[in-house]
């Protein structure tokens, strides 16, 4: 199974793509599908029938999964879009870092 650099929580910016250019935060990661679903990116339209939830039906818009490969973590404390690097602690926990300014992207 593909693991991912990128967490639900993440701000990134989408690298490559129709919406390229955009940031978002990640609403949901899909490491099985090597996927994540960000917020007001690859929004789509789904025609859905009436139910409990839904009582009118209709045309919905939602975010789509996009590759994971196609978005790039933004740094918190240098603010640029960053690969990601991984630090082992002296306690052997590892953490995610920034390869721009070596901050941790761990909260």
């Amino acid at each position: 199974m593909p693991k991912l650099s990128v967490k639900k929580g993440d701000t990134v910016l989408v690298i490559a793509g129709k919406d390229n250019g955009k940031k978002g935060k990640i609403i949901q990661a899909l490491p099985k599908e090597n996927k994540v679903v960000v917020e007001g990116v690859n929004v789509v339209k789904r025609h859905t029938r009436p139910s409990q939830k839904l009582p009118q039906g209709g045309i919905v818009e939602k975010e789509a999964p996009i590759h994971a490969s196609n978005v790039m973590v933004i740094c918190p404390s240098c603010g640029k879009p960053t690969r990601v690097g991984k630090r082992f602690l002296a306690d052997g926990n590892k953490i995610r870092v920034c390869k721009k300014c070596g901050e941790s992207l761990d909260k």
